[in-house]
């Protein structure tokens, strides 16, 4: 071998040497990086690729009535997950489960794409439809513990109980204002898998754990039964928009009932318009019409300023106020205040109104509860509105004095009623009863709640008289009375105001607000019907749908007739205004 020759080896094998230990010193470096400034990094990543984080919660708990009837209740219904890269024949076992599960076979063959190492097939499926998929005994298939919250009344109370989603949370309704008492304990769990997808042993959910507490409402099942029938027959015999109906127990403040129509069936809430879901009792302020001048009525006597047997001249039927011109229904001369109320004389309730004084009205109907919030357990309730008495004019104190230019909700109009009929004093409304634990036991108790006296016993007892009269021959609500009970109430028609601000012509809110017997009222019952197209007196839609709810619900009660009640035999020809 030349020198030539030996130079070159040499410097080929020295080439190398560089190159190698160059290689070497990048993998050395490569190495050092990835255990010494990465490794937390890596090991984070590496678990990922078998760990899998899940928050599974307990039982939630039940929505029952004042009994313990079953309102809202969640049972044992598991959910079927797969892990897709364990499955070896994708298409066949897409084809199986949609067979099952009444899903499209290629929506399931998507999900089960292997780049997923796990997706859920149907969360919360039935019993049978899980006994099922475990028949087919498929490869890559698993079944997690949840549970279905099901509606066992179907439409009963739909409005107030409200609605939880497929994950657990209340959405709407009383399910949405306590979600966090309902709800169950929830714990996160990592799920560990190996590269196919399959769980390692000891990696299993929780068998048990904390269920949610309940929440015990004040409403009763039956009552609220008769209430929705009996607002179901009137919204459909006058081929009404929608109605409202509250029945409440005056002494405590406590609703028996709280009923919407049109219905909906919170176990398949999606199919329903969005505008069904929500408690318009709580959540919508209107205009109460002549319902209102049981309360300026009673702000005038106790005031002072008026007697029942205080004469004003009803103008014939048409009074000017300045450019505005109020009417009533009927022409009347002089009446009474009594007589005001029973015929329900617009012209009259201003002419009171201008004694009584915008300051006096405010203060009364503010003290009553109107413009504010009552500050019931539900949510999205409304405050109302009323304006404050050093804006008025002349016209609107006597406007408001009959049920215009002021808006009202439900639970005020009917909480106020309940003043007049508890004697004057005016209670909290009352939607839960208690909060109990699994046990049974009361982890809360809510009682009865006063807020103020607003009238003395004297002029409410008086009002309880006046209201009464209503009911007889000749007055607006004599379609409310009751053979065997005493009936005291108001009958309101209050024309509707469009979006624009303005009344909008031929659309009217129908209504009765009453209670019963008159001496000791048990029940304080509000129907209000909502664009009734056949008849628009709140005498006639109204009135009828008030007597049945009252009729049932006082015979459910055992409340037995009084022996002064008036026994006025009803002539179904007497089509009284209101």
């Amino acid at each position: 071998m030349t020198t030539t020759s030996i130079h070159r080896t040499r410097l080929r094998a020295g080439i190398v040497g560089i190159l190698f230990t160059i290689v070497l010193l990048v993998i050395s470096a490569q190495a050092i990086r990835l255990h010494v400034f990465e490794g937390a990094w890596l090991s984070e990543r590496a678990a990922r690729e078998y760990e899998r984080n899940m928050v599974v919660e307990g039982k939630r708990g039940a929505i029952t009535d004042r009994n313990g009837n079953p309102l809202a209740v969640s049972i044992e219904s598991p959910s079927i997950a797969a892990y897709p890269r364990r499955i070896k024949d994708r298409q066949g076992t897409a084809a199986q489960l949609a067979q099952v599960l009444g899903q499209p076979a290629d929506s399931i063959d998507e999900k089960l794409n292997p780049k997923r190492s796990f997706v859920w097939i149907k969360r919360q499926a039935s019993p049978k439809q899980a006994d099922q998929v475990k028949a087919l005994a498929l490869d890559g298939i698993d079944f997690i513990p949840e549970h279905t919250r099901v509606y066992p009344g179907k439409t009963l109370a739909a409005q107030l109980v409200g609605f939880s989603g497929i994950d657990g949370h209340g959405l709407e309704g009383m399910e949405f204002y306590f979600d966090a008492t309902l709800k169950g304990t929830q714990k996160e769990i990592t799920v560990l898998e190996d590269a196919l997808g399959r769980r390692f042993e000891g990696a299993e959910i929780p068998a048990h754990l904390g269920q949610g507490n309940s929440v015990v409402l004040t409403i009763d099942r039956a009552i609220q039964h008769i209430a929705q029938k009996a607002l179901e027959a009137s919204v459909s015999e006058f081929e009404a928009a929608s109605g409202m109906a509250v029945v409440m127990a005056p002494a405590t403040g406590e609703v028996l009932a709280l009923a919407h129509y049109p219905f909906y069936n919170p176990n398949r809430y999606g199919q329903f318009d969005r505008e069904l879901w929500r408690n318009r009792a709580m959540t919508d302020s209107f205009e109460p019409g002549s319902t209102m001048k049981m309360f300026s009525v009673a702000a005038a006597i106790d005031s002072g300023t008026c007697s029942p047997s205080t004469i004003f001249y009803c103008e014939n039927g048409e009074y000017r106020i300045g450019r505005n011109i109020i009417h009533d229904t009927k022409s009347h001369g002089w009446l009474s205040l009594q007589q005001i109320v029973k015929y329900s004389s617009n012209i009259g309730s201003v002419k009171m109104a201008q004694k009584l004084g915008a300051q006096q009205l405010y203060a009364y109907l503010s003290a009553f509860g109107f413009g504010q919030r009552s500050g019931i357990s539900c949510p999205g309730e409304t405050s109302g509105s009323l304006s404050a008495f050093n804006t008025w004019s002349t016209i609107d104190t006597g406007a408001i004095s009959f049920g215009q230019g002021v808006s009202v909700s439900a639970i005020q109009l009917i909480t106020a009623a309940s003043a007049i009929a508890n004697g004057g004093v005016l209670m909290k409304p009352l939607l839960v009863k208690a909060i109990v634990d699994r046990n049974g036991q009361a982890v809360a108790a809510f009682s009865p709640e006063t807020v103020r006296r607003v009238i003395s016993p004297q002029t409410a007892a008086t009002m309880r008289q006046i209201l009464k009269s209503v009911i007889s021959e000749g007055g607006t609500g004599v379609n409310a009375a009751l053979k065997g009970y005493t009936v005291g109430g108001k009958t309101g028609t209050a024309q509707k105001i469009d979006k624009s601000g303005t009344y909008a012509k031929g659309k009217y809110l129908a209504s009765f607000l009453g209670f019963a017997p008159v001496d000791q009222p048990e029940l304080a019952i509000l129907v209000v019907v909502d664009e009734p197209k056949k008849k628009d007196y709140g005498g006639i839609v109204a009135a009828p749908a008030f007597r049945q709810i009252a009729l049932e619900t006082l015979s459910y009660l055992n409340i037995p007739p009084g022996p002064d009640a008036d026994r006025l035999r009803v002539s179904r020809g007497n089509r009284a205004n209101g």
